[in-house]
């Protein structure tokens, strides 16, 4: 399909990769020398399209970069490809991270497309994490040096909260951290967190994007900070 894709046949429809409405189309310039053959245009317009074929190829190669989203990372200017995940991990790092992970370095966070777009793969074995290739990182990992904490951080749209049983195959994963490990579960809004409002685990922490300045601690005794 990607073949497709680049030759300006086809495009998608806009949504997030990982909707199950995501779908693939036939460009508009496409589908109008289809509907042609067989007609006495046909010629004439498979001739106009080839001769404007490479501005086509260069128009919707734009039209996906421009739905991208970007976002600084360590410094570093990124994209994220469209759809609420994405949305909700580009308000983590931007959002989030200034207010309640301060001056912290984002280890891993990935996308919709590119599973590991920023993975400091040194960084964190020598922080003792061990990842097997089929562990499931958190969305985003944060670390601040200074204080010696890590955020692991679920973004979540449809699936996927700090509950126990993710936290426990976390826990397995880095069970060679020294560390201070810090849980948040974050969502786009009040509604998603109702939701899944009574599978959260205890000590673990939320952070709603549409209330950035506030969040949700789990842990009764303390604020933010690294579970005992």
């Amino acid at each position: 399909m990607h073949h497709f894709r680049n030759a300006a046949f086809i495009e998608d429809n806009g949504k997030a990769t990982n909707s199950p409405n995501y779908r693939y189309r036939l460009t508009d310039e496409m589908l109008s020398l289809i509907r042609c053959f067989g007609t006495k245009h046909w010629k004439s317009e498979k001739q106009k399209f080839l001769q404007s074929h490479e501005t086509l190829i260069d128009l919707y190669a734009s039209k996906r970069t421009m739905r991208k989203m970007p976002v600084r990372i360590n410094g570093e200017n990124f994209t994220f490809s469209p759809g609420k995940h994405n949305q909700l991990q580009k308000a983590i790092i931007e959002e989030f991270a200034p207010r309640f992970a301060p001056n912290t370095e984002c280890l891993y966070v990935g996308d919709t497309i590119e599973k590991d777009l920023v993975k400091n793969v040194e960084k964190l074995q020598k922080l003792g994490f061990t990842i097997a290739l089929h562990d499931k990182m958190p969305d985003v990992v944060l670390y601040s040096e200074e204080k010696n904490w890590l955020y692991f951080i679920e973004s979540v749209t449809s699936v996927g909260p700090m509950e126990p049983k993710r936290i426990k195959e976390i826990e397995e994963m880095t069970e060679g951290v020294k560390a201070g490990k810090i849980y948040v579960t974050a969502f786009l809004d009040f509604k998603t967190f109702k939701k899944f409002s009574e599978t959260l685990a205890w000590e673990t922490e939320v952070w709603i994007a549409d209330m950035p300045d506030h969040m949700i601690h789990l842990n009764g005794d303390k604020f933010l900070g690294p579970r005992k």
